[in-house]
């Protein structure tokens, strides 16, 4: 992920954009296609190994699965109008299902499995997938969501009795002469979730659009790939796209993130190319056994989805030896990363310039646009057109104008065309006559020894406001306490207001969205039910 665009910066329309990459591929082929001929092209490497099964599959191995399982989907009359629903971690032949999804031209819709049967239901009626690939973990509780649905279910693994397995669909003749589908760039290629902080997750559709390899085209063959995160997220559905286009080794496992695993299969499996959360980078760098892990296999250690501190940052890249941690900004929304930083020491903090072929403004409250340095929301076009949110035109409409996305972020251009992304919009706070950041005190109190990780939040008073309050994990076989953290605040702040004023809770880990992200609402939440407090308006 080293490709830096050139940036321009028109003056007079206050537009940041980026030069758009030449395509290495045909124009009027499909992601499907792509990865097809690329399949076929190297049929002897290896293309996934799954470190908690103890499987090697080949490309032609891979290749010859979701053929299969496309054949599977065509006899059962499954056409582009349809939806193929997921909701699996990532086991053996979870990768081969997708795949056989692209081949199709059918969007794929998946879910994590440890969304609620009501989320599911609700989420399922919404997009009504004709089959359904789920782990027999969750087999009954997708039955009950989807009681109301014409659905077919095939389990991925600890298959029930009476469900269909993916070894029975794999046994489906390959059509003879199979050759995947073509489809326009505006077909939708994936359905995935969004972080549901605030409800239920909406359905984001992600194009069959080239954008998506925007930022990977720096891949060989001679990359070993590796994210935790399952296909409901972009994380990985970037992973499993950019695997088959380039023709990389990617490595799975069907367990949740471990920093110690994660630090071995690393190592073991010389992993070059890395996608975490900033939780879970916290997470590796405070770990034991992260001392004395090898990392020398690394060539791009990325992360994105929220801040990540800089003592974090600092320790992974003394531990790589090499400038080669790369803060990442990217929406679902716009299924691709907008932004990469590969200029740490001279923009640290910044998610970098925009990617190729985007187009990047800031903007006031009133809709004017802004100039460098200028703080507003980062609004976002990626040069092709966006679906939006599966049956949610209303939604879609809020955020997405004359193709420009709105991302409810506030940041700024510097003089330099680097992005730096301050803050979600909704989140920035009051006390007294005072405004400040979650962000600012999470920095501030990721300095203190002790601290592992810290999300910030404000609780709201009649009399003054947002009081900032703070969950925080501490550090393995640290003591610190709440008043440590009170008074750390106190003594190292740089403004007289900014205080712990609703206080502090020492935690055992930060709640998260089941995509690894930081949950600031949820935090907020627990902070107010461990502490007894009731907001009163």
């Amino acid at each position: 992920m080293s490709y830096q665009p050139k940036t321009h910066y028109d003056a007079v329309d206050k537009i940041w954009s980026s030069e758009k990459e030449k395509s290495q591929f045909g124009e009027d082929l499909s992601i499907g296609e792509i990865i097809f001929q690329e399949m076929v092209r190297h049929p002897k490497s290896v293309a996934q190994v799954s470190d908690s099964e103890k499987t090697i599959l080949l490309r032609e191995d891979l290749l010859n699965n979701a053929i299969r399982i496309a054949t599977y989907m065509r006899n059962l009359d499954l056409t582009q109008r349809d939806i193929v629903g997921i909701i699996a971690r990532n086991t053996t032949h979870i990768s081969a299902v997708a795949y056989a999804c692209f081949f199709n031209g059918i969007a794929l819709h998946s879910l994590n499995p440890s969304y609620l049967p009501e989320i599911i239901e609700k989420l399922f009626q919404n997009t009504k997938p004709r089959i359904v690939f789920c782990d027999g973990d969750e087999y009954e509780k997708v039955r009950a969501a989807t009681a109301k649905l014409d659905v077919k279910i095939v389990t991925m693994r600890n298959h029930p009795k009476d469900a269909i397995s993916i070894q029975e669909v794999l046994k489906t003749p390959a059509e003879e002469g199979f050759k995947p589908i073509s489809l326009k760039s505006t077909h939708q290629l994936a359905i995935i979730s969004s972080s549901g902080t605030t409800g239920t997750p909406k359905a984001i559709i992600v194009p069959n659009c080239r954008t998506i390899l925007s930022t990977f085209t720096n891949l060989t063959t001679l990359d070993v790939q590796y994210s935790a995160s399952t296909l409901d997220w972009i994380s990985c559905l970037w992973t499993i796209v950019s695997s088959g286009v380039y023709s990389t080794k990617r490595i799975i496992s069907e367990l949740p993130f471990d920093p110690a695993e994660t630090l071995r299969i690393i190592e073991e499996n010389q992993v070059s190319w890395v996608l975490q959360s900033p939780g879970q980078v916290a997470a590796i760098i405070n770990c034991p056994d992260f001392e004395n892990a090898s990392l020398q296999s690394i060539r791009y250690y990325n992360f994105g989805g929220g801040r990540c501190s800089m003592e974090v940052q600092n320790r992974l890249r003394q531990k790589l030896g090499r400038d080669f941690v790369n803060f990442a900004y990217g929406l679902s929304e716009t299924g691709s990363l907008c932004c990469v930083n590969v200029h740490f020491d001279a923009k640290p903090n910044s998610v970098g310039r925009p990617s190729p072929g985007y187009k990047l403004k800031i903007i006031d409250d009133q809709g004017d646009k802004l100039g460098p340095n200028k703080e507003g929301e980062v609004c976002i076009n990626k040069g092709s057109f966006w679906p939006g949110y599966y049956g949610n035109p209303e939604a879609t409409k809020e955020i997405y104008k004359d193709n420009w996305l709105h991302s409810g972020d506030l940041g700024y251009v510097d003089n330099d065309g680097f992005l730096y992304v301050v803050e979600r919009k909704k989140d920035l706070l009051k006390y007294q006559s005072n405004y400040y950041y979650p962000h600012e005190l999470e920095e501030l109190i990721s300095r203190m020894p002790g601290v592992a990780e810290v999300c910030a939040f404000g609780i709201w008073g009649v009399e003054n406001g947002d009081e900032a309050a703070a969950t925080v994990v501490r550090k393995p076989n640290d003591l610190i306490s709440e008043k440590d953290v009170e008074d750390y605040v106190a003594q190292n702040a740089g403004t007289e207001f900014l205080r712990l004023h609703a206080g502090c809770l020492i935690v055992d880990d930060l709640r998260r969205s089941p995509n690894g992200k930081t949950n600031r609402a949820a935090n907020k939440e627990y902070f107010l039910q461990a502490k007894g407090i009731q907001i009163i308006t």
